[in-house]
Parts: C-alpha cells; structure tokens; sequence
C-alpha cells in the first residue's frame, strides 16, 4: 500500500497554481467580481470563486489520482478554518473565511460535487441533475450572499434556483468542448442519457433535450423567474453584483436559443454587448 504522505505529495504536485485558476475567470458567462465593486467585496468574491474553480479543475482535469487531489483540497480547507494553508488561493480564501464568517458546509458540497463526478457520468430524472447542482452550483450562491451579510433563508432559495439554472447553461454550453477532447465518455458532467449525443440522430436528440431543458430554466428553476425577486429584495452593491449573475445567465441562455442549441457544432456565446443589455435589464426588472 502507498504511503499516505506520497499520496499527498503525488496530489499536490497535480494543482495548478494560482494565476493558472484564476485565468480562467474572463470566460465565464457572468462577471465574477466586477471591477466596479468596493476592493473589499472585490477580493472575497474572487477568493470564493477561486476555490469553486480549484475545485473544479482537480475534479476534472488533475492529471493521475484526482480523488487524492480532492482529499488534498479538503485538508487545505480545513486548514484555512485552524491554520495556514499552502495553496495560495486556499491563503486567500481563509482571510474571507475570517471576515465574512463562512461556514465551511458550502465549500465542502463544492468538493463532493467533483468527487460524484469521478464515479457518476450520468443522471436519469432531472430532480437527479438538481441534486447534483445543490452540490457543484448552489453552494456559490450562498458564499456570495453571505460574503454580504444577506443570507436569509429565501434569499439562499432564490439563489440556490437561479444557480441551478446557470450550471445546466455551462452544461449545454460545454457539449462541444468535451466532445472535442474525449468522444467516448461526453458530456462529463453529468446530465439525462438524453443529452448524450452519438452521430446526427443523437445531436437532434440533444437538441430537443437541451431545448426541453431552456423551457424548464425559465418555468421555475431560473433566472428568468427566480432571479428578479432575488435582486430587488437587495440594494447597493449586492443588487448590482447578483444582477451580474442573473444578466449572464439569461445572455448565454439565449445564446444557446439563437444558435437553436446546435451545440455540437459551435459553442455558443453572448457577447459582452447582450452580456452588459442583459444585466441593465435586470437592474431595470428588479427597480419595477
């Protein structure tokens, strides 16, 4: 049997580093922590998303052992609570930890959303793939109400919706991508068999999949319904950061919805122009 310790160093040795993580924030569907928030907001915001995308990338694309790497990232969290982390993204997140008084049951759903993904590929029912995104999406949500102090119950119910809605997005968004890299195993995240394409009939069938999925985003999971009482229940500064989220959801939904969810054969993204219409219209929504 391998020694524990090895198996620390092996998964460490498989992190990336800081600026790698954090490089991957411009191509988000929604801004991550706008540059015109107060520097404070600013930093926690990015602390929170660099640890979700850590997270993400030990999940999916850590080279040998990735459960192990997820093991490592645990026992980095838990150090950011009692001690002094390695990573620099984990020193960066226990500072926000201790000033905005995070607890750690959102950040370690993140974790066990990737460790489902290394034995589920797929889900059967949809309140399945809800389930999943309770853990791999929602958990966000909650970090950023909470970094500002506006984590009531509804509010996290809200949230947790229009996060729903924003992961099974980066689902339809993702096809392409995955299937580029490894045709046998796609989508990698998970999603109903019906959204595993093989040949012509199966791309059809994905599109009539992905297009069912759009009509239950904005019948009750999503933006489109959840997201305006969200960001008028807030003001200042956390209204204008949440109708970000709301705003790039709702752009790349009707990105996908433009493209009629051809996703196999492009990937289909909003630009920053509906991007910024999108998110003013939300601030317009919420004001009505």
């Amino acid at each position: 049997m391998e020694d524990p310790t090895t198996q620390q160093a092996q998964a460490r040795s498989a992190v990336p580093d800081a600026d790698a993580v954090m490089a991957r924030a411009g191509g988000e569907n929604f801004p991550v922590a706008p540059r015109w928030l107060p520097v404070p907001h600013r930093a926690h915001l990015l602390a929170i998303y660099g640890f979700a995308r850590l997270t993400d990338e030990l999940g999916d694309s850590a080279p040998g052992d990735r459960l192990a790497a997820l093991d490592w990232l645990e026992l980095e969290l838990e150090a950011a609570y009692s001690g002094t982390p390695e990573h620099e993204l984990m020193r960066e997140l226990a500072k926000t930890i201790a000033a905005c008084d995070l607890p750690p049951e959102p950040f370690l759903r993140l974790i066990e959303a990737n460790r489902s993904d290394q034995v589920v590929r797929s889900y059967e029912r949809w309140r399945d793939l809800m389930d999943y995104c309770a853990l791999s999406a929602n958990p966000v949500g909650e970090l950023v109400l909470r970094v500002f102090g506006l984590a009531s119950a509804e509010r996290i119910r809200q949230s947790d919706a229009v996060c729903s809605a924003l992961q099974v997005v980066e689902h339809c968004q993702d096809i392409r991508e995955i299937s580029r890299a490894d045709a046998s195993t796609y989508p990698r995240r998970p999603g109903p068999p019906s959204l595993q394409p093989r040949g012509h009939r199966g791309a059809e069938r994905f599109a009539r999949a992905a297009r069912r999925a759009r009509a239950r985003v904005h019948a009750g999971v999503g933006p489109a319904r959840r997201g305006p009482p969200l960001i008028a229940s807030l003001r200042g500064w956390p209204r204008v950061a949440v109708a970000g989220y709301v705003g790039g959801g709702r752009a790349a939904l009707s990105a996908l919805a433009r493209a009629n969810f051809e996703v196999l054969a492009l990937t289909p993204l909003p630009s920053t122009r509906r991007v910024i219409g999108s998110i003013l219209r939300a601030l317009a929504g919420a004001r009505r």
